[in-house]
């Protein structure tokens, strides 16, 4: 946490804790006394799973010590299972299944909330070119579908969380406020700012060619999921919309906030 807003929270009477996640000492220490624990791992700060899948393993076995009321884990879905082996580079989500079952066997009282597509993601692929066209250039037919999600949304399930706590214990909210098609994407584009946009299908070789090597086939199939299986495998986000008191952003909403796009 930033000094600036660690002093905003701290002037309003919050005690805040640090941790290192790969140390159980640490962590166990952060978590003593709490009553509800939101747990967030990331793998792209490592590129390495065995690492995120320990720090959360941590965290989970830390609250599973300190009698932690609720533990809110932020999920996703197993894709190499969901796709019967067919994608078997997309760790970022696998990784998180996994820490997910390992709390379900340690019989933690949780709740898990799987963020969708950010919508920040397409800062860097929603693209100007010279001609002044925006173009939205992935390896995906117009079949796939995005559940978008604004990060700046996520109190708004974890309240529901806190909140619904007894009701939603075990159970999955899936954070996206509806599918997408790509072509939806940049129609809305179109209509909030005004510019013209297109959607391009690019070949995958190509498309990892512009991509770190370290990340390129993650973040191929990151995006062939969309198509089959399907970010959430299928799932309807009906039940989880029907769950948040605060209603949650739509792609338009964000477009016409983000000065980027002005």
């Amino acid at each position: 946490m930033s000094p600036s807003p660690q002093q905003g929270v701290e002037s309003k009477g919050v005690e805040v804790k640090t941790a290192n996640m790969d140390s159980p000492a640490s962590v166990g220490d952060a978590v003593a006394g709490a009553h509800t624990v939101f747990l967030v791992t990331s793998y792209w700060e490592s590129l390495d799973a065995e690492t995120e899948y320990n720090q959360g393993k941590n965290v989970a076995t830390a609250a599973k010590e300190a009698n932690v009321s609720h533990l809110i884990f932020s999920s996703l879905y197993h894709i190499m299972d969901a796709s019967a082996g067919a994608l078997l580079h997309v760790p970022h989500f696998d990784t998180k299944a996994n820490i997910e079952v390992y709390i379900r066997e340690l019989q933690i009282p949780a709740t898990f909330v799987l963020p969708g597509y950010f919508m920040s993601n397409f800062l860097s692929t929603l693209l100007k070119g010279e001609d002044g066209m925006y173009t939205l250039m992935l390896p995906i037919t117009d079949k796939a579908q995005f559940p978008l999600f604004d990060v700046a949304d996520t109190g708004k399930y974890v309240l529901t969380a806190i909140k619904h706590r007894d009701s939603l214990l075990g159970k999955q909210i899936l954070e996206a406020v509806d599918y997408y098609s790509p072509d939806r994407i940049v129609e809305e584009f179109e209509q909030v700012t005004g510019h013209k946009a297109k959607f391009l299908t690019i070949d995958a070789d190509d498309y990892m060619k512009f991509l770190p090597p370290a990340v390129a086939k993650e973040m191929l199939q990151t995006h062939q999921l969309l198509e089959n299986p399907g970010y959430y495998a299928g799932a309807t986000l009906e039940e989880s919309l029907k769950l948040v008191e605060q209603k949650p952003t739509t792609w338009k909403e964000y477009v016409a906030k983000r000065s980027e796009w002005k």
